[in-house]
């Protein structure tokens, strides 16, 4: 009887113990996981990269330099990497060169992409990363089935052939990125015109909690300073731990991380003399890759306003300025890849949504890339004070790899843009 009593004693003793090491003794995933990638991948990552820096700049260029802005530049390259696997001649060596993929043969592409979307998943408990790609194409259009097979196997596409007539077909493609995306983007289609006759789509879902949150009773009103000198109140949320830091004569940049810590929000507070489009203008990779390495740990009080935001654009300009024009050409272009036997097939759209929302527990973000295929015919000492009061530039990344999944510039924080 005694025994027994012990032994009882001592399972209830050691449930405590577990009880006790689960609720605050230490987290095994603290450190980031390390995620090994061939050097062929480490290039596309590259590559993707400097593509996003490259098209984020014509953007802000093209538009008001006030406005609220985010791209992800890993949507926007998966969704041209499944157009690329049809494209033939001048139009494949345009979109590699534009996407800097060149010195990577077809294969390798494929494979690297496959590789970096395994990566990117499935690294945190704490962050939700979710990549999904879908092809549409009109019934009875034939496409080549290497093609199919292709966007299949390396980019677990959904392959599916629908009535473009109907107008049900709209909210078919629709209904898949709003589930995609958690319903964060609700549809990235409003019709279907009569020559269309495929659609690439990327969805991609982030939702990160913060590796250190912030205090909601923290959270108060402050002044936010906007572009043209005026003066608005926001929700300026609060929090003091040790950040990674980095200053120079351009920017103030720290680095939050999500969970474990395998990606970051990394946010760029301008110089006085400075604008968010002076950080943006300055971003490629040798930059990029500096400026990360140069984020060192250092106690700061940081005050980041909650925001939240929607972005629209539609891509065919900063493409073709970028180099990729053939592709948009109904008289040049050559999608043999597709349909061998239809030489009038083109890119008539590249359309690009995201949404971003950052609070105190974390970040949840979107983006939907759509492209177009169309027919011409029918046929250091104590904690630093670091107050982003003003407009900024974040991106967010996963920092073993370097992949950058997300950048954007909040000018406003509660301006929908």
């Amino acid at each position: 009887m005694k025994t027994t009593i012990a032994l009882i004693c001592l399972m209830i003793l050691t449930g405590l113990n577990l009880s006790c090491e689960n609720e605050d003794g230490p987290d095994p995933d603290l450190k980031p996981k390390q995620i090994e990638v061939t050097p062929e991948t480490r290039q596309l990552i590259d590559s993707d990269n400097q593509f996003g820096f490259e098209l984020m700049q014509k953007i802000v260029e093209s538009q008001d330099e006030t406005k609220n802005t985010m791209i992800s530049p890993v949507s926007v390259s998966l969704a041209l990497a499944m157009t690329y696997n049809g494209a033939a001649g001048e139009t494949q060596k345009e979109m590699e060169e534009t996407l800097h993929l060149n010195g990577l043969s077809p294969s390798q592409i494929n494979e690297s992409y496959k590789s970096l979307m395994e990566s990117l998943l499935n690294v945190d408990k704490k962050v939700t990363m979710e990549i999904a790609n879908s092809i549409w194409y009109r019934e009875g259009f034939d496409v080549e089935q290497d093609f199919i097979d292709v966007n299949e196997k390396y980019y677990a596409a959904e392959v599916s052939p629908l009535d473009f007539g109907k107008p049900e077909s709209v909210d078919i493609i629709n209904d898949w990125v709003a589930e995609k995306t958690h319903d964060k983007i609700p549809k990235i289609i409003e019709k279907i015109d009569p020559m269309d006759v495929m659609f690439l789509i990327n969805a991609l879902y982030f939702n990160g909690k913060w590796k250190y949150q912030f205090d909601k009773e923290k959270t108060a009103e402050e002044p936010f300073y906007l572009q043209d000198g005026s003066e608005i109140e926001t929700d300026m949320m609060v929090t003091e731990t040790d950040l990674r830091y980095h200053r120079n004569d351009l920017f103030q940049a720290v680095e939050l991380p999500y969970g474990r810590g395998n990606y970051s929000m990394v946010c760029f507070l301008p110089a006085q003399d400075h604008q968010p489009d002076d950080i943006i203008a300055a971003m490629d990779n040798e930059n990029w890759n500096q400026w990360m390495g140069n984020l060192d740990t250092t106690g700061i009080e940081l005050h980041l306003p909650k925001f939240k935001f929607e972005y629209k654009k539609k891509l065919n300009e900063m493409l073709k300025l970028l180099g990729m024009e053939v592709a948009f050409d109904p008289t040049k272009s050559d999608f043999s890849g597709i349909n061998p036997n239809r030489e009038d097939l083109y890119i008539s759209e590249v359309l690009h949504k995201t949404f971003v929302e950052v609070d105190e527990k974390g970040t949840e973000a979107a983006a939907v890339t759509s492209v177009t295929v169309t027919v011409t015919s029918v046929g250091g000492g104590g904690p630093m004070v670091l107050r982003f009061d003003r407009p900024f530039v974040f991106a967010i990344r996963e920092v073993t790899t370097n992949t950058i999944v997300f950048m954007g510039k909040l000018m406003e924080p509660d301006k929908s843009s």
